[in-house]
């Protein structure tokens, strides 16, 4: 399994690999969205927490057709479905991968895209821990989405209306942590939401994701 990490961690930070897409488009969204709403920096900070989660969340879908799409074409995903690891780790380990090229340096970035945005300082810091909490559910729910259309011609588009359903809930609940966090609110209960989506993305989708993998590969 660490062997599959480094691997696709390699593939992703190769040229073409998609790596540093997402922080591209994160970047642009912030950038354009006070040519759009106007340079009010009271406007923009009341409008930043839900700016910066949907653009993290769009940021992880561009990505997403890519964790089992390569592995199909070049024949890599059959190796995988009959290795001696089990698939349910196969898919845990790949959306680990996505997460690492994707969403983490999403979070590290965000600070940053929230000054951009005129974010409150004292916010700073819950925007960092609701996207290292609810960013891995993004990968996690996106995985199930990638395996679900895998093998399907043009079916990025079908992903994109299969995962966004889903994105909502970690999406509520990341931006009113950050919301709450700027507004001196108490914002652990939308954190604890968040949490708990995490967590039961991480114990339920790699089963899921694999069983639609089985099906796809017959």
């Amino acid at each position: 399994m660490i062997a599959l990490l480094l691997r696709d961690l390699k593939l992703a930070t190769r040229a073409g690999g998609g790596f540093g897409l997402g922080l591209a488009f994160f970047l642009i969204v912030c950038t354009l969205v006070p040519f759009g709403v106007g340079p009010e920096g009271e406007i923009l900070a009341r409008i930043a927490p839900g700016i910066l989660w949907v653009g993290a969340l769009l940021s992880c879908l561009l990505s997403l057709d890519r964790i089992f799409a390569l592995d199909h074409e070049d024949g890599s995903l059959d190796l995988l479905a009959t290795a001696p690891i089990p698939l349910e780790g196969a898919v845990a380990v790949k959306a680990l991968a996505h997460w690492l090229t994707t969403g983490l340096p999403l979070t590290v970035a965000a600070p940053v895209f929230g000054v951009l945005l005129h974010l409150p300082p004292e916010a700073m810091l819950w925007l960092v821990v609701s996207l290292l909490i609810g960013t891995p559910a993004l990968s996690m729910l996106g995985a199930f989405g990638a395996a679900i259309t895998v093998g399907l011609r043009r079916g990025g588009l079908l992903l994109s209306l299969l995962v966004l359903p889903l994105y909502v809930p970690t999406l509520i609940f990341g931006a009113e942590t950050v919301r709450a966090g700027s507004s001196a609110l108490d914002p652990t209960t939308p954190l604890v939401f968040l949490a708990a989506i995490t967590l039961l993305t991480g114990g339920l989708i790699p089963f899921a994701a694999a069983a639609a993998l089985r099906i796809n590969l017959r």
